[in-house]
């Protein structure tokens, strides 16, 4: 049986109960993090309390919400917007966060390719990055539908329809998504339970994930460098901080972080009270009607890359450029060849490959909000197809690269 003794304050009370200290010393004060890193590492935290924002915001948002068919699309555009007080705020706020969560994931990600973060060591990092990816696409996917209103409506009966794979024509798997033939009460139910449980517990065992496997190959930096962490630490603990090469997460680093999530919070409410329209939909603003098909289709800016890699093409091979699209960022860290962990711009053609991958989802993300017709359709072919081919060069490139 463990020993205690007689607590001499509440903080030793609980520190031999539940290890407080060595909590705190294994999680902020000696969790170490390299100095020669920008304001780019600070975007999971940014990421982590851009999701607090949409929990909080979402509960607020949740006690007037009615996930009924008949009563869903007046108790978030009448009863929150305009009976409820600041109810507008806080669906702003909801609204503006899901948006911007995004612009935040995909700078990580790119950061990430940038750096090498994904290289020997860090892969789980990565492959746990992208799972939260995947999480965060479906969350936003399941609250598109809540409101009700046209673009949910039809969003939601274009995206099911993506399971009956094509020509295999299994119409049984739609159905049973949907719970009905087509999107009705059955769906909007499954969707609101998907959003506001399911998901939401998914991310934050993700999110668990995620920090725990980056304590292991430690934090990335800017030159990719390896050092022993443990001999560096030493010295930081000895006095010499200007010889060693690391820092504390807390409160080192973390008040970088702090700097960083300060001025991502003036943007971000700028936003909220003067740009918020970006994030609601104009078609979203007419209540769901089965019978009338809006003149355009299309999901959120965020999704609109891989959307766009799907149309060009006809239905089966559409969606196979489709699923390569979803699977394809995780296969990352063994397509690479290279065993260089260094930043794009010191890696030859594989700088060229990153700023081309850059460039063509901008573009593809350009075309999924166009009408696919004339030039925009021979474009988005282009540059779905340029993207399909940056993944089947990537191994051959990065073997002949040269080591540094």
């Amino acid at each position: 049986m463990a020993h205690f003794e007689k607590a001499t304050s509440v903080h030793d009370w609980l520190n031999q109960r539940l290890a407080i200290e060595k909590f705190e010393k294994v999680m902020m004060s000696e969790y170490w993090i390299p100095k020669n890193i920008n304001f780019l590492w600070a975007m999971g935290m940014v990421l982590a309390m851009t999701f607090a924002i949409l929990l909080v915001s979402g509960i607020f948002l949740l006690m007037y919400y009615q996930p009924n068919v008949d009563l869903a699309f007046d108790s978030v555009n009448y009863t929150i917007m305009q009976e409820v007080g600041f109810g507008w705020l806080w669906r702003h706020v909801h609204a503006v966060a899901a948006s911007v969560v995004f612009l935040i994931i995909y700078i990580h990600m790119f950061t990430g390719i940038y750096y090498g973060s994904y290289k020997k060591g860090r892969e789980m990092i990565w492959i746990s990055g992208m799972l939260l990816f995947v999480a965060f696409s479906a969350e936003a996917f399941s609250g598109y539908m809540l409101p009700w209103g046209q673009m949910s409506y039809w969003a939601g009966m274009v995206i099911t329809n993506l399971f009956s794979l094509g020509s295999l024509e299994l119409n049984g798997i739609v159905e049973w998504i949907r719970g009905d033939y087509v999107p009705a009460q059955a769906f909007l139910t499954r969707f609101f339970m998907l959003h506001v449980l399911l998901i939401p517990v998914a991310i934050l065992a993700l999110i668990a994930v995620h920090f725990y496997a980056l304590r292991f190959p430690h934090v990335n930096n800017l030159d990719g460098e390896f050092f022993d962490y443990d001999e560096q630490a030493e010295l930081y603990k000895s006095g010499n901080t200007r010889a060693s090469k690391v820092i504390r997460f807390a409160n080192d680093f973390l008040s970088k972080d702090m700097f960083v999530m300060s001025i991502f919070l003036i943007f971000f409410f700028y936003l909220v009270f003067w740009q918020y329209a970006f994030a609601m939909d104009p078609v979203n603003f007419d209540p769901a009607d089965g019978l009338k098909t809006p003149a355009h289709i299309y999901p959120e800016w965020y999704f609109l890359w891989s959307y766009e890699i799907l149309r060009p093409f006809s239905k089966d091979i559409g969606l196979i450029a489709f699923g390569f699209a979803q699977v394809i960022f995780f296969l990352l860290p063994f397509l690479d060849k290279s065993d260089n962990v260094a930043p794009a711009s010191r890696r030859g053609p594989f700088k060229i490959w990153f700023w081309v991958m850059l460039v063509d989802m901008i573009v593809l993300t350009a075309m999924g909000k166009l009408p696919p017709e004339g030039i925009f359709s021979t474009i988005g072919l282009v540059a779905a197809l340029v993207f399909i081919g940056l993944w089947v060069v990537l191994p051959f490139i990065t073997k002949i690269e040269k080591k540094l």
